[in-house]
């Protein structure tokens, strides 16, 4: 499939040929031809100065980001604690992680070749990027919420252990049982301490979703007001008139 593109004032057509012996559908073929096209897929000068290395600045910290998602992840799914029961069982920290670091290559690789085709993509996927740092607000609050730790026979079983127990316990077992709930305070501090940085990490990372959706729209807003400027009126390029330099003759 080939692509044409003619622009007029205010107007730009496509037009594209299909290919009646492909065995794909016309859909396709129009989004073969539009990513395999000169004028989507080739770098843009303007697009690399107007974007600078902002977008570089963002892909870092999206990766931070998903880094540390992946690590404290690790770190909450390997302790004693007690979760919400779908961070255990489809380790939501992991996967949302992929995802941030894979938005953060992505705005480098925007920002390193940047063709429209490819800033326009990185667009699309820091906008569905919004739905997932908002979907990772939600998860780490209610995780936070149901978090917990099963320590010191503070459950059912231990306290009917000591409602039927006639001997009272000794002074050594009470000074166990109160290190033992101290210690447990302090893990359940420190448990709830990681939900509450990831929740501040999705927070981030809603905002560099949208730092990044809004610099790459005004990005290709400024291209096509340049490349529009650039095909102006011709006669407003047109070179002055030299000026005579002989004088007239009386």
């Amino acid at each position: 499939m080939s692509v044409s593109m003619t622009r007029a004032d205010g107007v730009t057509v496509l037009t594209l040929s299909s290919d009646p012996q492909s065995v794909c559908p016309p859909l396709c073929q129009i989004l073969k031809g539009l990513c395999y096209s000169p004028t989507c897929c080739s770098v843009s000068q303007h697009l690399r100065s107007f974007q600078g290395s902002s977008q570089s600045v963002l892909g870092a910290v999206h990766i931070m980001v998903g880094l540390l998602n992946i690590g404290l992840g690790t770190i909450l799914l390997g302790s004693l604690g007690d979760f919400w029961w779908v961070m255990e069982e489809n380790g939501f920290p992991f996967w949302l992680g992929g995802l941030f670091i894979f938005f953060g290559i992505m705005c480098i690789v925007s920002e390193k070749c940047p063709s429209p085709c490819l800033v326009i993509v990185n667009v699309i996927l820091n906008l569905a990027g919004v739905g997932f740092a908002i979907a990772a607000i939600v998860f780490y609050s209610i995780n936070l919420s149901e978090t917990s730790v099963w320590m010191c026979e503070d459950g059912d079983y231990g306290y009917s252990y000591y409602r039927h127990t006639t001997a009272a316990p000794s002074p050594g077992e009470v000074i166990m049982r109160k290190k033992c709930l101290e210690g447990k305070e302090l893990v359940l501090m420190l448990l709830r301490s990681m939900n509450v940085v990831l929740i501040v990490l999705s927070v981030l990372e809603l905002c560099l979703v949208i730092s990044s959706t809004v610099l790459g729209i005004k990005a290709l807003c400024s291209s096509e007001k340049g490349e529009k400027k650039e095909i102006g009126d011709p006669e407003l390029y047109s070179p002055l008139l030299e000026e005579v330099t002989s004088n007239p003759t009386a």
